[in-house]
C-alpha cells in the first residue's frame, strides 16, 4: 500500500501540524459525521486555516442561517465552552449542491476553493434505503464525480477522502478493503438515470441492482468504481463506514442524532411498543462509534497527505468497523437493550420494557398484528375519544417500514476485515495518540449502552435527566400492570379451558 508498510514516520509531521495552515473542504458537514470531524478538527487542530462547508438553501432556511442552526447544537458545547470563537472564526458556508451541476457553485467561489483548498473531505450522501434509483444515483454518484472533478482542478491538493459504507459489496462475504469488480458500469449506469422516463427506472430497477440489496449499496459501489478510476492522478483515500452509532466520549459521551442501530431498539422496547424483532439471535451485529469514525477519517487523510503522490500509488481502503474487535450478537443486544431500559427508562412508556426475537417470519407478522397494531389501534381509539390526535399506528407503521427495509442486514452475516483500519492507527505518532488513537475492543459494551440511552433520552427524545426519578416510578407502574395483565389473560384463558373441560367431562356421564 505504500502508506504504513516500510515507511519511514521519522520526518512525517504530527496530525495538528499536518493541518496547521491547512484548508479544507467539506461536504455533507451538516450530517452526523461530518459534525463530528468538524468539531474534532477544531478542537485538536485549532491552528488549521478554515473550512468551508458546502450547504444549500433547505426549507426556506438560508445556508448561513443553517450554519448558525448547526454551530447550535450539542455536540459543539465542548467546542463553545474550551475553543471560543475558533468555529465562528474558521468554519465558512458555501452556498452549493452536490444534486447540481458543478456543485451548484458559483463562479466566484469555486475559484476560491481551486485556489485554497489542499483537504476534500467527500460525505455528503443519501443513506435511504428506499430512495428510487434516479435520485441515488444523482445524489450518491454524481454528486462524487462532481466533487472528484472539483478535487482535479484544485492547484494545492494534498488528499480528497471519499467516505463509502462497509456494505458498498453486501455480495460478497469476506469485504476486505480493496476495490471490487462493479455489478454495472457506472458510466452506463449514470446515463440511463439522467435520460429514461421514471416508470422504465422503476420496472428496471430490481433487475439493475442484481445482488445488492437496494439503491444505496449499489449507487456507492458505483461511486467507489468511479472514484478509484482516479488513481495515481489524485491523492484518494476511502474510508467505509459500518452502522455509525453514538459516541464513547468525543465530544460528549452518547452524542446521537438518529435511531439508527441499537439506539432504535432501546427508544421502541423502551416505549414499550415494539414487542417482536424479526432477526437472528446469532447474527452479529457491526456498529462503529461515531468519534471512533471521525478519528479514523481524520489520520486516514493525515496519513496519505504526508505523502508525495506518486503515479503508482494505489488508493487505500479503511474498513471503518469494528469486525472481530469487539463483536456482539443480536440476541444480546436485544436483552441488553432491556437491561439498560430498567435502569434508564424513558418518559411516558406506554407500556413495560418489551423486545423479543422472532426468526420465524410468519409468527413474526402474526405478533406485529396481535401485539403491535391491535394495540396501537386500541391507544389511537382511546385519544380520539379524549379529543387528542392519534399517533401510535403512525409510528408502528414507522417501526414496520423499517423493519422491511433493515431485514437484509439484520438475517444476513458479513465478516468484514479491518487490518489497515487497525494498522493506521499503529502509526499513529506519540503526541497524536492522545487526540487520536481509537479503539473499540477495550469499550465497556454495558457501560457504552448506557452512554447511548442517556444519548438517546437527551438529544433525540429531549428528555432531562432531573426527570429520571419519576420515569423509574412510572417504569415500575408499568412492570407491575403488565403482570396484572399477563395474569388477566392467562386466568380468563385457564377460565374458559377449564369450563370447556368440566362441560365435556360432564356431558360424558350424563
Amino acid at each position: 500500500m505504500g502508506f504504513l508498510e516500510d515507511r519511514d514516520m521519522t520526518d512525517v509531521p504530527s496530525i495538528p501540524e499536518f493541518y496547521k495552515g491547512k484548508t479544507i473542504f467539506i461536504t455533507g458537514g451538516s450530517g452526523f459525521i461530518g459534525k463530528i470531524l468538524i468539531e474534532k478538527l477544531l478542537y485538536s487542530c485549532t491552528e488549521l486555516d478554515r473550512i468551508y462547508l458546502l450547504m444549500r438553501n433547505k426549507k426556506g432556511v438560508k445556508s448561513e442561517d443553517r450554519l448558525e442552526k448547526l454551530y447550535a447544537t450539542p455536540c459543539f458545547d465542548r467546542l463553545r465552552k474550551e475553543r471560543p470563537g475558533v468555529f465562528e472564526s474558521k468554519v465558512f458556508v458555501i452556498a452549493g449542491d452536490v444534486m447540481e451541476p458543478g456543485l451548484g457553485l458559483s463562479q466566484e467561489d469555486r475559484t476560491l476553493l481551486v485556489n485554497k483548498v489542499n483537504i476534500v473531505f467527500h460525505i455528503a450522501a443519501s443513506v435511504r434505503f428506499d430512495d428510487t434509483l434516479k435520485f441515488a444515483i444523482q445524489m450518491n454518484l454524481k454528486g462524487t464525480l462532481q466533487t472528484i472533478e472539483l478535487a482535479k482542478e484544485i492547484r494545492d491538493l494534498c488528499v480528497f477522502v471519499h467516505v463509502s459504507t462497509s456494505y458498498s459489496n453486501t455480495n460478497r462475504d469476506p469485504i476486505e478493503e480493496v476495490l471490487y469488480p462493479p455489478l454495472a458500469d457506472w458510466r452506463e449506469t449514470l446515463k440511463i438515470c439522467e435520460t429514461a422516463d421514471d416508470h422504465a427506472l422503476r420496472v428496471l430497477t430490481t433487475k439493475y441492482l442484481g445482488e445488492l440489496p437496494n439503491t444505496y449499496t449499489f449507487s456507492k459501489q458505483l461511486a467507489e468504481q468511479m472514484v478509484c478510476e482516479n488513481k495515481g492522478q489524485l491523492p484518494i483515500v476511502i474510508v467505509r463506514p459500518s452502522i455509525v452509532i453514538s459516541s464513547v466520549e468525543e465530544p460528549v459521551p452518547g452524542w446521537v442524532e438518529n435511531f439508527n442501530g441499537p439506539v432504535g431498539i432501546f427508544v421502541a422496547c423502551g416505549k414499550g411498543i415494539m414487542r417482536s424483532i424479526y432477526t437472528k439471535p446469532e447474527i452479529v451485529c457491526d456498529f462503529i462509534p461515531v468519534d471512533v469514525c471521525a478519528k479514523n477519517i481524520a489520520v486516514a487523510a493525515w496519513i496519505r497527505g504526508t505523502k508525495k503522490l506518486e503515479p503508482t500509488d494505489d488508493i487505500p481502503f479503511y474498513n471503518c468497523c469494528s469486525g472481530k474487535l469487539n463483536s456482539i450478537l443480536m440476541k444480546d443486544l436485544v436483552d441488553m437493550s432491556k437491561l439498560v431500559a430498567e435502569d434508564v427508562p424513558l418518559d411516558g412508556m406506554l407500556w413495560s420494557v418489551g423486545g423479543k426475537i422472532t426468526a420465524n417470519e410468519k409468527l413474526h407478522y402474526i405478533k406485529v398484528l396481535f401485539q403491535h397494531l391491535l394495540p396501537a389501534l386500541f391507544v389511537d381509539t382511546l385519544l380520539w375519544l379524549l379529543g387528542k390526535k392519534p399517533m401510535l399506528i403512525k409510528v408502528q407503521r414507522r417501526i414496520f417500514c423499517a423493519d422491511l427495509a433493515l431485514r437484509y442486514y439484520t438475517n444476513k452475516q458479513w465478516t468484514f476485515d479491518n487490518k489497515n483500519f487497525i494498522a493506521l492507527r499503529s502509526v499513529l505518532k506519540e503526541q497524536d495518540r492522545d487526540s487520536f488513537y481509537y479503539q473499540v475492543e477495550n469499550v465497556d459494551i454495558i457501560r457504552y449502552f448506557k452512554k447511548c440511552c442517556f444519548g438517546g433520552r437527551k438529544f433525540l427524545m429531549k428528555e432531562k435527566d432531573e426527570d429520571l426519578p419519576a420515569a423509574r416510578v412510572h417504569f415500575k407502574r408499568m412492570k407491575v400492570l403488565d403482570k396484572v395483565a399477563q395474569l388477566i389473560f392467562y386466568g380468563v384463558i385457564f377460565y374458559w379451558i377449564s369450563s370447556k373441560l368440566i362441560r365435556i367431562y360432564n356431558t360424558s356421564f350424563v
